[in-house]
């Protein structure tokens, strides 16, 4: 189990550099956790714009359940540009099964056996979002685990290559 404990904010980056992927892996979140997953991130700088990052969150917690969340915040969203389906996230402290496939510009990610998410990246044309998030264009990049100073545990990671 890798754990990003609840006072780090420390980054695991992958070694390789990947394009077309599947990454699929297992997570334990408590209550309020809040993390994500960077993919096509460069090793340095803000994952979430110079890559892209796919939103961690126990949104029904004390914090963010009462919170008025914009959609692509949730967990699953590719975070700030597109929301993913809601209510597919078991409680805090179960293990989650969760698969995130990057196909060229297609973005698809599964969480407990549901589709949550599946996007063609170039359906996001506003300008500001494009100015705010110019790694929507990066065609390969490190997969990241991202620590945002809560509790999330980790097992069973995977990576495949697709061609």
């Amino acid at each position: 189990i890798l754990v990003c404990p609840a006072d780090g904010g420390e980054k695991l980056v992958t070694a390789k550099e990947y394009a077309n992927f599947v990454f699929r892996f297992e997570l334990r979140l408590e209550p309020d956790s809040n993390n994500g997953i960077g993919i096509r991130a460069p090793r340095e700088g803000h994952t979430a714009t110079k890559g892209m990052e796919i939103q961690i969150l126990d949104q029904s917690g004390p914090t963010y359940g009462p919170m008025k969340l914009r959609p692509e915040q949730y967990h699953g969203s590719v975070y700030d540009v597109i929301p993913a389906r809601t209510g597919f996230l078991k409680k805090p402290g179960e293990w989650q099964e969760e698969e995130i496939e990057a196909n060229g510009r297609r973005i698809k990610v599964t969480l407990n056996g549901v589709i949550i998410l599946d996007a063609d990246l170039g359906m996001v044309q506003e300008p500001e979002v494009l100015a705010k998030h110019p790694g929507l264009a990066r065609k390969s990049g490190h997969i990241i685990l991202i620590g945002h100073g809560s509790r999330v545990e980790f097992r069973n990671l995977r990576i495949k290559e697709l061609p």
